[in-house]
This record gives C-alpha cells, sequence and structure tokens, in this order.
C-alpha cells in the first residue's frame, strides 16, 4: 500500500487538534489575558469566566488556552460539562490534576507548579453551579488557573460574595472582528471577493462563518441571498437551545423583529398579556440577548435568523408580529417626546431594514448607537468647522448665520460619551424673514420651489433638512445620516401643520432611486451650487400624503411579497434601475470578476442602463469592456498615473494578491491600497457617470 505515511505517535485526534488550531484566528485579547496569567507570580485572576453565544468559539478558545498552558509547561486537565458526571466524579478528575501536579521528582512532573483546570460547556453544570463556586473550586491550590466557558453570564453569586472580587475575570466572548474573520475565511479558500457578502451575511459569527465556507466550498458560485435554510437553522438551534412555551416563541420572535423588547412592548404583542413579564425576564437571561437601559436586543445574527426563519416558515405569523410591533412603535413616536420619542421613531425605523434596494444606504449595524441632542451654545464653533471641513467657506458662513438665526433647529449627533460625531440642521423656512431665506442658495432653491408647487397656506409650515454632515463620512452612511430620518419624523409626528418638506443632499443623483422609493422624489428643477458643489432637493408635501399614509405605505412594501420590490432575475425587463449604494456594490463587483466573463454575465450591471441597450447574451463581454475602458480612463490624466497602475496591476494584469500587486508595484502596501481604493473611486464614479448618461 503506498501514499500513508506511518506515524504512530499521532492519533486521529491529534490531526483534529492541530487542524482546529491552525485554523484559529482573532481573539487575541483573550489569548494575551490568559498569558499574561499564565507568567505572573501573581496573577491578577485565579478564575476566568468566558461566556458567549453558542458557536461563537468559546471550545476554540479553550483550545487555544490549552496549547498556551502546555507551551508554558503546566499540568492541564480539560472537562466538559456535556459528557455528564455529578460532583464526585468531578473530584476525582480534578484530585487526578492536582495529585499529579503535585508529584515531585517524577519524570511526568511538570516543570512548573502550576494547573490549568478548563471547563468547557459550563450551562450544562448549571444545577451544580453553586457547589462548583462555593466548595469545589475553593479546594484547589492556590497555584490553579481555572477557566469556566459557557452560554450563561455568571449568577449575581459572583458579584454579590466580595471575596470574589479579585479572584474572578469575566469575559464576554463575541463575533470576531472583521479582520479576524476575513482571515479565517481567506484560510478555508473563501474567495476575497466574496468576504464582504459573507461578513453581512454572518455578522463574522464564527460558527455561520464556517457552515457558509463549508456550503462555499461545495458550491462557489452560490447566490448566498439564497441560501437554503439548513445551515442557518443549525446555527440558531446552537445558540438557544430550549424555549419554554410557544408564549415564549412569540416573545422571542418579537424581539427578532424589533429593534428592541420591553415588557411593555411584549404586552401588545404576546396573546398571554399577563406573561409579558415572565417572558421579558426570560429574554434577559439568554446568552443571545444584550440587556441595556431601553430593552433587551437580540445578538445579530440571532435576529436575523429568527426573522428569517419564520417569514419563511409562517409568512402570515411574520406579518402579524410586525405590525404589532409596528403599531406599538408608532403609537409611542406619537405619544411620546423628547428622547423617549427618538427612540420609538428609531424602532418604527427600524423595521423595514431588510426593503433591499431601498433603505440600503442606512448604516443599520449601528442604528441607535448615536442619538441626536440640541446643539448648546459650545457646540456653535465645532458645527461652523465641521461644516467648513466638509463643504468649504460659503456653508460654513450660511450655517453660522442660521444658528445664530434659529439656533434651536441644529442637532448635533452623539455617541454616548456625549463627543460630538455629527450635526444636522432641520430650518424652519416660514419662520425666517424672507431677506434671510434668498441669503442663502440653498433655502431660496427650496422656497421657490414650495412656491411654484402649491404654496404654504397662513398657519402652514415649510421645513428644511439644509446641513447635514457626519465627523467621518459626511453624507455616507453613517451614525448622522442614520440620525436624519429620527429627526425629520419626529417633526413630520409633532408638526400636524407641515406642509412641504425638504432634504438637502450634495451628489443628488446617487439619491434619486432610493428617495423615490422612500416617497421623497427629486425637486425637479431645484438643484443649486455652492462652493464647487451641487446640491439637490428632496421633497414632500404632507397635505397632500399625511405621515399616517407614508407609514402605512412603508408597512405594505416591507410585507409585500419580494417579487413585488424588486424583478425577479429571469424577469422580462429590458434595464433595471439601480441606486447608488448597490451600483456602487456591483461595479466593484465587477472589477474583482475583470477575468471571469462567467461571473460578469451574472453581475447586475448587466440589467443596468450602462449595457442593456445591448444584445442580452453579449452583456457580459459589454460589461468587462466597459469597465476596462473605465480603467483606462485613469491613464489619460499624468495626474492620475499612480493610481491607474494599482487599479490596473490588480484587476487586469491580476498580480494573484494585492500583496504581490504591492511588492510589484514596489509600494508599501498602505500607500498601495490608499492608491487603490482612490482608483476604484474614480473608475465607479466614471461608470456611474456613464449610466446617468453624462458620459
Amino acid at each position: 500500500m503506498g501514499g500513508w505515511t506511518a506515524d504512530s505517535t499521532r492519533s486521529l485526534g491529534d490531526l483534529l487538534t492541530a487542524r482546529r488550531r491552525a485554523q484559529f484566528v482573532g481573539r487575541e485579547g483573550e489569548v494575551e489575558l490568559f498569558r499574561s496569567a499564565l507568567a505572573a507570580e501573581d496573577p491578577p485572576f485565579r478564575v476566568l469566566f468566558v461566556h458567549g453565544p453558542g458557536g461563537v468559539g468559546k471550545s476554540s478558545l479553550l483550545d487555544a488556552y490549552a496549547a498556551a498552558a502546555e507551551a508554558g509547561g503546566a499540568e492541564v486537565l480539560r472537562l466538559d460539562g456535556r459528557e455528564g458526571g455529578g460532583p464526585r466524579a468531578i473530584e476525582d478528575a480534578v484530585s487526578a490534576l492536582v495529585g499529579g501536579a503535585h508529584r515531585e521528582g517524577t519524570e511526568d512532573s511538570p516543570a512548573t507548579g502550576l494547573q490549568v483546570l478548563l471547563v468547557d460547556g459550563f450551562e450544562w453544570w448549571a444545577p451544580m453551579e453553586s457547589w462548583v463556586r462555593d466548595e469545589l473550586l475553593p479546594t484547589l491550590p492556590a497555584s490553579t488557573l481555572t477557566v469556566i466557558a459557557g452560554r450563561d453570564r455568571p449568577t449575581a453569586a459572583w458579584r454579590t460574595d466580595g471575596a470574589w472580587s479579585g479572584l474572578l475575570r469575566v469575559v464576554s466572548l463575541r463575533n470576531l472582528e472583521p479582520v479576524a474573520a476575513r482571515s479565517y475565511l481567506t484560510d478555508r479558500g473563501v474567495p476575497e471577493g466574496r468576504h464582504d457578502e459573507v461578513l453581512a451575511l454572518t455578522h463574522s459569527h464564527p460558527l455561520a462563518l464556517s457552515l457558509v465556507a463549508d456550503v462555499l466550498g461545495d458550491d462557489p458560485d452560490l447566490d448566498l441571498g439564497a441560501m437554503p435554510p439548513e445551515p442557518m437553522r443549525e446555527i440558531l438551534e446552537r445558540m438557544i437551545s430550549v424555549v419554554p412555551s410557544a408564549v415564549h416563541l412569540d416573545g422571542l420572535r418579537a424581539a427578532a423583529i424589533a429593534r428592541r423588547a420591553t415588557q411593555d412592548l411584549l404586552a401588545e404583542v404576546l396573546d398571554a398579556r399577563e406573561r409579558a413579564a415572565e417572558v421579558f425576564d426570560w429574554l434577559s437571561g439568554l446568552a443571545v440577548t444584550e440587556v441595556g437601559a431601553d430593552g433587551v436586543r437580540l445578538h445579530d445574527l440571532v435576529r436575523d435568523l429568527i426573522d428569517a426563519d419564520l417569514r419563511w416558515r409562517d409568512p402570515p405569523a411574520y406579518r402579524t408580529v410586525f405590525r404589532a410591533v409596528n403599531a406599538h412603535a408608532v403609537a409611542r413616536a406619537s405619544e411620546t417626546r423628547g428622547r423617549e420619542q427618538q427612540r420609538a421613531v428609531a424602532d418604527a425605523k427600524f423595521l423595514f431594514r431588510h426593503v433591499r434596494g431601498v433603505l440600503s444606504p442606512v448604516a443599520w449595524e449601528r442604528w441607535g448607537e448615536h442619538y441626536p441632542d440640541r446643539a448648546g451654545p459650545g457646540d456653535r464653533d465645532p458645527i461652523v468647522e465641521l461644516v467648513r471641513r466638509a463643504e468649504g467657506p460659503e456653508s460654513a458662513a450660511l450655517a453660522e448665520r442660521w444658528l445664530a438665526l434659529q439656533p434651536d433647529g441644529f442637532h448635533v449627533i452623539r455617541s454616548a460619551d456625549r463627543s460630538l460625531r455629527g450635526v444636522v440642521a432641520l430650518l424652519d423656512l416660514t419662520a425666517a424673514e424672507h431677506a434671510d431665506r434668498m441669503a442663502d442658495p440653498g433655502t431660496a432653491a427650496a422656497w421657490r420651489f414650495a412656491e411654484a408647487n402649491t404654496p404654504a397656506r397662513q398657519g402652514d409650515t415649510v421645513t428644511q433638512c439644509r446641513f447635514i454632515v457626519d465627523t467621518e463620512l459626511y453624507q455616507e452612511p453613517s451614525p448622522t445620516l442614520n440620525a436624519v430620518p429620527i429627526i425629520t419624523l419626529q417633526n413630520q409626528l409633532v408638526d400636524r401643520r407641515l406642509s412641504w418638506d425638504f432634504l438637502t443632499l450634495a451628489d443628488p443623483d446617487r439619491w434619486n432611486s432610493y428617495f423615490a422609493v422612500a416617497g421623497l422624489p427629486r425637486a425637479g428643477g431645484a438643484d443649486f451650487s455652492l462652493g464647487g458643489r451641487r446640491y439637490g432637493l428632496f421633497a414632500h408635501d404632507f397635505r397632500r400624503v399625511p405621515i399616517e399614509v407614508v407609514t402605512q405605505r412603508w408597512t405594505d412594501v416591507a410585507l409585500a411579497d419580494d417579487a413585488l420590490l424588486l424583478p425577479p432575475p429571469d424577469a422580462p425587463v429590458e434595464t433595471l434601475v439601480l441606486a447608488h449604494s448597490d451600483f456602487d456594490s456591483a461595479a466593484r463587483q465587477a472589477l474583482r470578476d475583470l477575468r471571469r466573463p462567467d461571473l460578469l454575465g451574472r453581475n447586475p450591471l448587466v440589467r443596468a442602463r450602462l449595457v442593456g441597450h445591448v444584445d442580452e447574451a453579449e452583456r457580459g463581454v459589454a460589461l468587462e469592456s466597459m469597465v476596462r475602458e473605465a480603467v483606462g480612463s485613469l491613464a489619460q490624466d499624468p495626474r492620475d498615473d499612480r493610481l491607474f497602475r494599482a487599479v490596473e496591476r490588480t484587476y487586469v494584469s491580476a498580480a494573484g494578491t494585492q500583496e504581490a500587486a504591492a511588492a510589484m508595484l514596489g509600494l508599501p502596501f498602505s500607500t498601495y491600497r490608499r492608491h487603490l481604493r482612490q482608483g476604484c473611486d474614480r473608475v465607479v464614479a466614471w461608470l456611474w457617470s456613464r449610466e446617468l448618461g453624462e458620459g
């Protein structure tokens, strides 16, 4: 027999362990914490309690801890709560560890006097938790370092016993950081061009990453948006093992659809209202929830899985729960004011996060992290400087003028530490003097449009969201852009005499499709220029379509069949109108697939205006030609040569990896990445201009 190399010193278990350790990525902070305790003469803790939802990587982390302990010469014992055994069996196993570590003068004596006890699946020992804490652990030598890993947080008894305060360290294990997740996907052979969509689907949850990598290994071209439910259901079952009753399941489903679950919400949604407190307490104790001052929030991945599973399994039930959650949020938004109203508006808007092609520019992963606050006197100079950096001195002068005229119209977006993240100005044009309205090209354009299209009546108000600036991302998806609908919806719910409401955005063409579906169409002929930048207005007349009708339409859209939102792939549609964000994503994917005509033929751009006039069978070839022409446009200006060479070497000549491309160009990797990013931005902009017929 040939092909096998005999190795009697290694078992299959050894090979599996080696493979698991080779695939272990991330968790640098958790591993360094453990190593520092191993190396310390007086460790800062004796028990490390790691908790997190199923599949998040607790067992893999324990593998890394075992490897670090063994490398340091420590004696290691690993116990698994799932394997059963009562106190006597546990004591016997631990005694063997302690006894072995203290056998001196024997060949198997460890190099150090340190023992490491690793306990996995601690949730299975829940009935014995007090015994472990009060009887087992205190009998261990002080030289024993114990790691407990389980789904649930340590109970309050660990915290209320002051003696444990200096001996216990608690670590909440969550999803991988994006860099670590990408490294894992690379190790699993997932093409770099698919990393973004995998991370968006899995939220970097380790088990989800593993399952999706398995699926893509079998079918590299699989449309992840149409993944079969089985892999996702496996993740869900691992994360939530037991649901006590049908009422608890209803509460879990409501929490998955809602941004946050409160006892008040559950009382409205559940058929058994009297059990709302019981279900809320149960949700609060799950390892897959985060408890905050404003309620309970499900882990993002769990939320998405339960939401998708209910949509697929029982659409009528999904609609019932959705409408109940939406009605509660809208009622709260109408009944409350101030910060609580902001939360309710955020709750209502969050429900529409799955409407494809409509709300894609919203940074949902950061929804609710920051909050709008009325600007105070101390915010005035930072606001003016923020507008100056983003839009230039002319805009800054206008912002300073409006700050003096309508200071209450300016909202700053604050982080949890109250630091300033951005500014949004909502001006009341009817409260301003005519000369002040006309002195600002933006407000003048809005006022003229309103006057030409059903002028405001006596007592009506006309408002305009005039300045939107995020400190880091300007008007890209950001916490500041997230705050705009919260601020404007608050005003729309409160001001019952509102007529025209305008939104001002730079580079307005990119937003046409988005706001057309959102009920805020482009105000034709109302564009204006300032400081070399073009701005556009989007307008809604609430006398014609009241806010109640708007919110009802959104509900109908969110609950409609997906086929009503976007044409199916085989629909007889000559061209597809893409929102800028969707076009941007498709264009970047076309760059990555430039040498794969089979993939280009499935790119959404083959159904866009860009090549929609070409015979269907030739559109993939036409798209390739168009993208190559866009790359070539960078070579026309010598000042763009560095951008052209980065894009050409990466996607046209296909260096293989970005590291290889940087080496071929003789550039530091950070410089190469900057040139590549700028070059790709220019290529996408060139293609977008052709899409709009401007080229």
